[in-house]
This record gives structure tokens, C-alpha cells and sequence, in this order.
């Protein structure tokens, strides 16, 4: 079997050998979504490899709803909504089983003179990563994605407005084996889809919400791991869809269980020994003291990169297992940072996004929050014991609004992530705010067209 992670060589071997003939040129927009073009396999052997390809600017600055958004610098009707330019990276050529004689390469965004394009998600994620190279440190990290799977195909929940659909498990299936055989056939189509493009499976399980599901892949290098997990979000969608069914990662799709990404990170240096295992209290090193209290102190400020959606804040409710106290503790699921793992599994997860995140976004921001912290040198708090539900610690922001107002005066994420980023995604927070209060919802209208 071909390997799935591709060089151009074999690339080019296969096109000639006819077993490829199409190649997806993606790119990551600030809703974390693969975007861009199905190119001919020549024609992107001939063309675009020596010379990138282009799309429209304004893929940095719509709505979820791709309508074109005023207030952006990058994209603009003033400045003609030129191109951008999508330059491969070669290293993530692989293969996509799910569509015949398919491959798929991701890209940076430039600008026409080759100047990284600042607020493309994934550009945000490599400046933080070479934030944490000049001190000879490699981020190690997980995203553990959850989704809800309905028997109704996209097109009749569509036509449904997304009311009444029939879960594919009617109870809890949390951890359960009868559940998920309910369910086999799809999750070993997705298991083996995301094994063919390259992407290493460890698990799936059951999860509390009605017919929801959680596919656990191995942790990586960050960008890897971000990278894949776009291409694993898309390819379950498109693989739902082949099968007649829908599934979504949207944060809270009703009132029980949401959405999760719980996302987890460590630290290796050159050498690849654990940067956060030492003989500290608990085994920390003093870099895993300092960068947990970045943690702590950046988590509200910086909330926006891991909730960017009015519904990522449905999800913080007391007692659903997502978290509403900043506080860590140890192996507590209460607690928006839960450190897991001894010695070289020494790790901290973050339990505030949720299936909604942008990858690229979430991890740049750990990372950021954690050299906050290394760089002031703070100190870490004492671990929390209990329910933190029920603590006086600081709050997870209840709102988008209030995410929004806290990024947007944020100093730590000017420093981090430059003015210009900063406002470019506090105006994509109020833009979905706008839409959202303009709005009328059908609890208004329950509430409302009788009894009012």
C-alpha cells in the first residue's frame, strides 16, 4: 500500500501512472475551514509547484456565511478585493482514500511580494512556534474532537432547519461498545479514511450527548496536529455525506452535552527530553510552574482564539464537564486546565474549546499564554481540590461579547500576536455578534407570538 503522506516524486509517479488525477489546494480560514480549489493533477504539477497558485483575499475577512464583511484591512471593496497568493507546503502532501485518485496539499497565504499574510491562522500558529524556538523548545500537541451524528442527510436536516433530526444513538452511549456498534460501520469508514490520509488512529468512543462520538487521533508536532485535524474535520463531513448521514462539531447543538476539543500540550527541547517533567512539587519542572500560570493568567484574555462563536459559550454550564472555573488541577475535570500525565507524558489539557475551534488559533494561544508566563516569570497558584464549578475562582467569559472586549484590550496579546492580528479577529468577534443580535431566534418566537 502507498504510503499516505506523500513526497512530490510519488506524486508525480502517481499522475503519471494515472493513479492520481486531482489534487486539493486547501488553505485554513479564520473559521478553521479548509478552503480552496480541486486543481488537475498536471496542471498542479506543472503550474503550481514552480509558481503557487491564487485566491481572493476575502477568504480572511468573511463570515461563517462566506457574505463579505466591511472593517477589515487585508480585504476590502476600497482595495478591490485582490489575491492573495497560496503557496504549497510540500511536507503535507498526502493522499485522501475517501475520493478516488485524490491527493491533498495544504498552504501558507502570502501577500503578491511574498510577505506572510500576519492573520492567516495558520501564519499566527508558525510565529508562535518560532517564539518557542529560540529557546530550543518544540510544542507536542492533541486535539480531541467530539461530534454528533444524525441519521439525516445534510441536505434533509437543511431542509428541516436542523429541527427534529434523529440522533444515530437514541440514550448515553458514553464508553459504550453496544452504542458505538450501532454506529461501526461509519466510525471504521472514518478510523480507516483518516489512517489512509496519513492521520495515526488511537481510539473511538461513546459520548453523553445522543448519538455523539469521539475519534482520538496520536499527538504530534503542533502544526501537524493542526494541520490534521482540519483535513480530519472536513474528510468526516465528506464521508458523512457519502453515507447518507450528517454529523456536527458545532459547539452546543441543544441543551445537553456539547461539542468538546480538549486540547493537550507539552514541551521537548532539542534533544527531545520533556521540558515540563523536573523535581518540583507534583514533578514540574519550574518552565511547567511558569508556563501553567501563563495559563491561568492569559486564559480570559486570550478566550476568543478558543471560543470564537456566540454558541462556544452555550457549552459553559455548571456540571456538563465543560469548564467555568480558571483553576487547574490534577486529573480534575472541573477545572479549565487539567494536568494529566508523569514525567515524559507530563502534559496540561485545556478544556474551554470546543468542537467550533480553529486549531491553528487555539494552540498559538497556549503557546503564547505559556511564554507569557515564562517570560514574567510567574508563579503558579496551588492546584484546585474539589468541584470548581462551585469555587470563587476567576470565570471562563460567559459571552462572546465579553471575550471579545477582553482580547481586543488585551496587552499580552498585542505583545504575542501583534495589533493587527489582535484587530483583525476582535472585528470577526463583532461581526458574529452583529449577526447574531439581528437575529430572531425560535425562542423568541415561542416565547413571543401568543403570550406576548
Amino acid at each position: 500500500m502507498t504510503n499516505a503522506r506523500l513526497t512530490l516524486d510519488q506524486l508525480r509517479s502517481m499522475v503519471a501512472q494515472g493513479a492520481i488525477d486531482t489534487v486539493v489546494l486547501g488553505v485554513t480560514d479564520m473559521q478553521g475551514r479548509l478552503q480552496g480549489k480541486r486543481l488537475a493533477a498536471e496542471h498542479f504539477l506543472t503550474e503550481v509547484v514552480p509558481h503557487a497558485a491564487e485566491g481572493c483575499s476575502y477568504l480572511l475577512a468573511v463570515d461563517v456565511e462566506m457574505n463579505t464583511v466591511d472593517g477589515y484591512r487585508i480585504s476590502s471593496w476600497e482595495n478591490g478585493y485582490g489575491d492573495l497568493v497560496m503557496v504549497p507546503d510540500l511536507s503535507t502532501l498526502r493522499l485522501v482514500p475517501w475520493h478516488p485518485a485524490t491527493a491533498m496539499v495544504q498552504c501558507d497565504l502570502v501577500d503578491q511580494d511574498g510577505t506572510p499574510v500576519a492573520v492567516s491562522p495558520r501564519q499566527i500558529l508558525l510565529r508562535q512556534l518560532e517564539r518557542l524556538a529560540a529557546y530550543g523548545w518544540q510544542a507536542q500537541v492533541g486535539t480531541e474532537l467530539e461530534f454528533i451524528l444524525f441519521k439525516d442527510s445534510y441536505e434533509q436536516a437543511w431542509s428541516k432547519d436542523y429541527r427534529q433530526l434523529t440522533p444515530a444513538n437514541q440514550y448515553n452511549v458514553d464508553y459504550s461498545i453496544l452504542g458505538t456498534s450501532r454506529v461501526e460501520p461509519l466510525l471504521r469508514r472514518l478510523r480507516n479514511g483518516m489512517t489512509g490520509a496519513g492521520l495515526t488512529v488511537e481510539s473511538v468512543k461513546g459520548e453523553c450527548n445522543l448519538g455523539q462520538h469521539e475519534i482520538a487521533f496520536r499527538y504530534a508536532e503542533a502544526l501537524t496536529t493542526c494541520d490534521n485535524h482540519v483535513v480530519y474535520k472536513t474528510g468526516a463531513k465528506e464521508i458523512a455525506a457519502q453515507d447518507g448521514v450528517s454529523l456536527t462539531f458545532m459547539a452546543k447543538f441543544d441543551e445537553r452535552e456539547g461539542n468538546s476539543c480538549h486540547v493537550h500540550l507539552s514541551l521537548r527541547d532539542e534533544q527531545g527530553a520533556a521540558v515540563f517533567a523536573g523535581d518540583g512539587q507534583h514533578g514540574f519542572s519550574r518552565t511547567m510552574e511558569h508556563f501553567l500560570a501563563g495559563q491561568l493568567a492569559c486564559l480570559g484574555e486570550f478566550a476568543l482564539l478558543l471560543a470564537p462563536t456566540v454558541n462556544s459559550y452555550k457549552r459553559y454550564v455548571p456540571g456538563s464537564f465543560a469548564p467555568t472555573a480558571i483553576a487547574w488541577g490534577r486529573d480534575n475535570r472541573t477545572c479549565a486546565l487539567r494536568v494529566v500525565g508523569h514525567g515524559p507524558s507530563l502534559r496540561f489539557e485545556n478544556r474551554v474549546p470546543g468542537g467550533d475551534v480553529n486549531p491553528y488559533l487555539a494552540v498559538a494561544a497556549l503557546i503564547a499564554a505559556g511564554l507569557h508566563g515564562v517570560e514574567h516569570q510567574l508563579e503558579l497558584e496551588p492546584e484546585f481540590t474539589g468541584n470548581a464549578y462551585a469555587s470563587d475562582a476567576p470565570r471562563v467569559p460567559a459571552t462572546l461579547r465579553e471575550a471579545v472586549a477582553a482580547f481586543a484590550a488585551s496587552e499580552a496579546a498585542a505583545q504575542a500576536f501583534g495589533k493587527d492580528v489582535v484587530s483583525h479577529y476582535a472585528h470577526a468577534g463583532q461581526v458574529e455578534l452583529a449577526a447574531f443580535e439581528a437575529a430572531v431566534t425560535d425562542w423568541e418566537r415561542r416565547r413571543g407570538f401568543e403570550r406576548l
